[in-house]
């Protein structure tokens, strides 16, 4: 009886080990994050802040893992649930309003993380409707989407991203 009382014990510290483990590569796994702005250079230069300054503040290779689409119906068609941990989309883009695109991805995936660019102020003609940002009905928040202005300087957007992330 005392052999099996020590293997019970063996393999629980054995199981907890693992998870543990599981937990660690899950934390180390870089994050997945799509951005969706109409002007290449400006994803261009966010992918290459957050793949690579990302890097080197956090010590680590591939922190983040970015993906692109410079159209909204485009993005919004190759979407997957699950895939991401967080969506960078342009407030004010051509054919679908970065709001409106938030809206139908929450039909898709209503826990992804979102934060919206803007440039400027935002027009008129550009509606924010709180539930378009996934935001429950009653008024309560479920999710609390995220504002990046632009020009913001490389650190800045990178701690920013890493406390949406959190």
């Amino acid at each position: 009886m005392h052999n099996g009382m020590s293997s019970n014990i063996l393999q629980q510290q054995q199981q907890e080990q693992q998870l543990q483990l599981v937990q660690e590569y899950k934390s180390a796994a870089r994050k997945r994050i799509l951005i969706v702005n109409h002007e290449d250079d400006v994803s261009f230069a966010l992918k290459l802040v957050l793949e690579v300054e990302g890097q080197v503040l956090y010590n680590k290779m591939n922190c983040f893992q970015v993906d692109s689409f410079n159209d909204s119906i485009l993005a919004l068609n190759n979407f997957e649930k699950g895939l991401y941990d967080l969506l960078i989309i342009a407030v004010v883009m051509p054919r679908m309003n970065g709001f409106e695109l938030a809206k139908e991805i929450r039909k898709i995936d209503d826990k992804v993380k979102i934060c919206f660019l803007i440039a400027g102020e935002i027009p008129s003609k550009v509606r924010f409707d709180a539930s378009s940002s996934g935001q429950e009905e009653g008024g309560e928040g479920r999710y609390l989407d995220k504002f990046i202005r632009l020009p913001i300087e490389n650190k800045d957007l990178i701690e920013q991203i890493d406390r949406i992330m959190i």
